[in-house]
């Protein structure tokens, strides 16, 4: 009797095992229950109380949990793109395309005769079998476009602010074409003679201004955008990128046209043919530079003028008409740690003065020339300001204007001396 009842409670207990067992598998399954933590009793009393203030499953939480977590991770981005957005509405209005046109030759085919005035047609001796011979002749000249580029307006009377090198052919004729569709005669009013800078004024009221930046404030990673006529046929193209460098010298040009430009900002945002003049801007939709040139083997190299050397520009040809540059009036070689231990300078800093082996060290009638510097001077300062690393001396010379009295520190045959100079006007083209 005993054993009987042994056995038979062996088998119920077997049975409820594999009964709890399967229901706790099918509450795993259904409702993701991790048996393995302490919660696992909560989980289950909630099961039996559907009364409970929990009022959503464990799969419910986490999903909501997931879905919270994404879009917080995105916000940022999200935050990122309306700014890029609202920068690039906050600049296009003013953005302009510029077309640039030329009174070209019409070339045709002309008859020619390679034999000249003879007693005789010589085709009656080979008739139809001669052949006929032509030359290229001018046929006339027709106005047609030879280059395109983009500029951004200044002030709302027309002033808009453009490379140099883009309306460079003083024969051409330029036209302006606005955000709203409207082509306007464009006239060049000043170029620089120092920087990749001009301005046209096209005759209009009441324009949208684009806010000019502070350049000096940049630093690397910095977003920049680009914003121009990409190949002269997308008008207003966006390109985003980051700065990738501050002070960069690079020498650039082309169709016969070459300048070396000192102090530009480098970077990686696309900068295309035809984005020449065009802003680039930061975040906030200010422009901090001028778009100016690519490095052609490369990916995604670009340079632009910063915008605080175009003010300079700018205040003059609203005050005197034409932009007017500072000049001093000296060839010069930057001093680094190579050209001092070769010329044995005593010096590893600095602006030596020194010919190029076709012209003065020292313009004659210039600036310097009064002031009574000579060649072999080594310029050490300018108003406190050490020539040195990416502070060169055209650089710190920039910062002035024409008739700014400024204070050299030289070095002259291992003596300082100090010498006061009055900037004259750079000589125009």
């Amino acid at each position: 009797m005993k054993m009987f009842l042994k056995i038979k409670n062996s088998k119920f207990l077997q049975g409820f095992l594999l009964g709890f067992s399967i229901f706790l598998l099918f509450l795993f399954l259904k409702y993701q229950i991790n048996i393995v933590k302490a919660d696992f009793w909560n989980d289950l009393k909630n099961f039996f109380n559907p009364l409970t203030p929990q009022t959503q499953t464990i799969k419910d939480q986490k999903e909501n949990f997931s879905q919270n977590e994404e879009i917080s991770l995105y916000k940022p981005a999200l935050d990122y793109e309306k700014a890029v957005i609202e920068a690039v509405k906050k600049i296009s209005p003013s953005v302009v395309s510029i077309t640039i046109s030329k009174n070209v030759p019409i070339i045709e085919r002309c008859p020619y005769n390679p034999f000249g005035d003879l007693p005789f047609d010589i085709r009656e001796f080979f008739g139809d079998q001669f052949p006929q011979f032509y030359v290229p002749c001018e046929k006339g000249k027709k106005m047609q476009q030879i280059g395109f580029g983009t500029g951004f307006i200044i002030s709302s009377d027309g002033l808009i602010l453009t490379n140099k090198h883009v309306v460079l052919d003083q024969k051409a004729s330029y036209t302006v074409l606005t955000n709203d569709g409207k082509k306007y005669d464009a006239k060049v009013l000043a170029r620089s003679p120092i920087e990749d800078l001009a301005i046209l004024k096209i005759e209009e009221n009441n324009l949208p201004v684009a806010i000019l930046g502070d350049s000096d404030e940049l630093e690397l990673g910095q977003t920049a955008i680009a914003i121009g006529n990409a190949l002269g046929e997308f008008r207003n193209t966006v390109s985003v990128g980051v700065i990738s460098g501050l002070a960069r010298t690079v020498t650039a040009g082309g169709f016969g046209y070459e300048e070396t430009i000192h102090n530009v900002i480098q970077t990686d945002a696309a900068i295309n043919p035809g984005n020449s003049g065009g802003p680039l801007i930061n975040l906030r939709g200010e422009v901090i530079g001028i778009n100016t040139a690519v490095a052609s083997r490369a990916e995604n190299i670009g340079f632009a003028i910063p915008i605080n050397k175009a003010k300079l520009a700018i205040e003059s040809v609203k005050t005197k008409g034409k932009i007017e540059a500072p000049f001093l009036g000296i060839r010069y070689l930057t001093i680094n740690s190579e050209l001092a231990k070769e010329r044995k300078l005593g010096v590893d800093y600095g602006a030596l003065i020194d010919s190029d082996g076709k012209n003065p060290a020292v313009v004659s009638g210039s600036p310097a020339e009064r002031a009574g510097l000579k060649k072999g001077d080594i310029i050490l300062e300018i108003n406190g300001q050490k020539i040195i690393g990416d502070n060169t001396l055209g650089v710190v010379i920039s910062r002035f204007s024409p008739g700014d009295t400024i204070d050299l520190k030289i070095l002259r045959d291992g003596k300082e001396l100090n010498l006061k100079v009055v900037l004259g006007k750079y000589p125009e083209n």
